[in-house]
Order: structure tokens, then sequence, then C-alpha cells
């Protein structure tokens, strides 16, 4: 049968009509999706610049022009060509709808994510470059897409973060306001001076590279604990990066200073009374 089929003659004639019939509607669909091309390449600069002045996120700016918007045109472009060309547009499109329903039941978090990404873009509550604490990590916001958030630890990580969850936990931006303060807390015995050690701590705490001298370090009692007054000193660095380097310096430093004024740092102790004590005697 199959060579009876390929035996068979090949009506050219047939085939030219048919082509010199479809081939306005061709001509058309083309002509349709270069002008929505073109379109798209005349309108994004201006759309660029709009977004730019009421002030979107450069990641969200790329992915709104790039991606939805130029996807937009391209499917109105196609609906309107398909349709020159004599596919039944309408069925199509329905058929694509139910198929989008059940693709949307099974990807509904990839969609919780896509649209936390949306708010992150919208609220801003932090840039790329910024140091924040979310989800229990601590590190510099690297990059930003729709659908996670990546932040960069001082170990030289990288760690992925859902978007759902950014948005559902505490976040802590430690560059949004610029200067950063760091608070370490130091305890001294009862017996110690509280004025002295303050003086030993802000000399010592003043020689340390990448602290700020306004707003000036201080040092304060916290609370009177069991076995040491608690104080906290308190000093302040120009960028969050340097947050980490100023905290474990202040804090070693601290020692030592206090080490050398012969300032005693107390550990926990406990005195224990026992009454009916048998007598040396007995």
């Amino acid at each position: 049968m199959l060579e009876n089929f390929l035996k068979a003659p090949i009506d050219t004639d047939w085939f030219l009509a048919k082509f010199y019939e479809v081939l306005p509607n061709i001509g058309t669909a083309l002509a349709i999706l270069v002008g929505f091309w073109i379109l798209y390449l005349s309108t994004r600069g201006i759309l660029r610049r709009i977004l730019i002045h009421a002030d979107f996120n450069e990641t969200l700016i790329r992915i709104l022009i790039q991606n939805i918007y130029l996807g937009v045109l391209m499917v109105i472009a196609g609906i309107m060509a398909l349709s020159h060309l004599g596919v039944n547009v309408v069925a199509a499109t329905a058929g694509f709808g139910i198929a989008g329903i059940a693709v949307g039941f099974a990807a509904q978090d990839v969609l919780s994510n896509i649209i936390a990404g949306f708010m992150i873009f919208w609220d801003k509550p932090f840039r790329i470059g910024q140091w924040v604490t979310v989800a229990g990590e601590y590190g510099k916001v690297d990059d930003i897409t729709l659908r996670t958030t990546r932040i960069k630890t001082r170990n030289n990580t990288f760690v992925v973060i859902p978007n759902q969850k950014v948005i559902n936990e505490v976040l802590i931006n430690h560059s949004r306001k610029g200067m950063t303060r760091i608070n370490v807390k130091v305890g001294i015995a009862y017996k110690e001076s509280i004025d002295n050690a303050r003086t030993v701590l802000l000399e010592e705490v003043s020689k340390i590279d990448k602290i700020l001298t306004h707003p000036a370090p201080e040092v304060i009692v916290e609370s009177l604990g069991d076995s040491s007054i608690n104080l906290v000193v308190q000093a302040w660095v120009a960028d969050a990066e340097d947050e980490m380097f100023a905290l474990f310096t202040i804090t070693e430093q601290s020692k030592k200073a206090l080490d050398a004024a012969q300032i005693q740092i107390p550990f926990p102790h406990m005195q224990i009374f026992m009454e009916g004590t048998p007598s040396a005697g007995q």
C-alpha cells in the first residue's frame, strides 16, 4: 500500500494553487509578527524610563520589559497571526487555558514564590548589595529573582532562599539606614570601678580601625548580674560590611585592655554553705 502511495503521481498544480492561495495569509502573518517586534523595540525604552522614574528595582524592570511585556506582545501577535492562517484560535485558547489550570495546580509553590518575588520588588525591603539577616541566614544580597533571593555569606557560600519564606520571616536589614551600631557585652567584678573600666574600654575602642568617632563610642551599664557588673560597649561603623570585623575586634581588644589594666573579668561561681558539718574531733 505504501509502495502504491509512493508511486502515485504528485499533482503539482494542486500544491501550487494551495500555496498561492495561502501565500497572502502567510505574508500577513509574518507582517503581524514583524510589526509587533518593531512595536516592542520602539516602546521598551519609553517603558523603561517610566519605570525608572517610578523608582522600580532594576531587576524588576528587566523582568517586566524583557519577559512579561515582550511575552504579552508576542502572544497577541501569535494569536493574530494564527487566525490569519485559518487556525481556530478560540479552540486553541480554550485548550491552553485548561492546560494552564492543570499546570497551576501542579506548581502552586513555584507560583507562590513568584508572587512573593513581585511583593519583594514592590515593597523593596532590601536591595542587592545590602547585608541582611533572614531565615536564620546572615549575608550580603547577591541577587533577587522572581522565585528566590540569593545571599552570599561571609564564608563565601551562597544561600538560596525561596521568596515566600523571605516575606514570611522576620527580616533584619543591616544596611538600610547606613551606619550600624555594634554592641559588645563585657562583665567586670563588683570590686572594680565602673568609671575606670569605662575609660580603659573607650580608649581601646578608639584605636580600632573602622570605628566612627561621630557618633562617639559609649560604655553603658546594662545590668547588675549575679557575679558581675554587666557593661555594654557601643560603637558605630559606617558600613554594615564592617559589622562582624568590628564586633570580633572590640571583643578581643576589650579583654586585652582590661587584663592590662588589671580589671577583673569574673566568671560565674557559687558558694555552698553546709549546715551540721561534724567537727574535726568527731
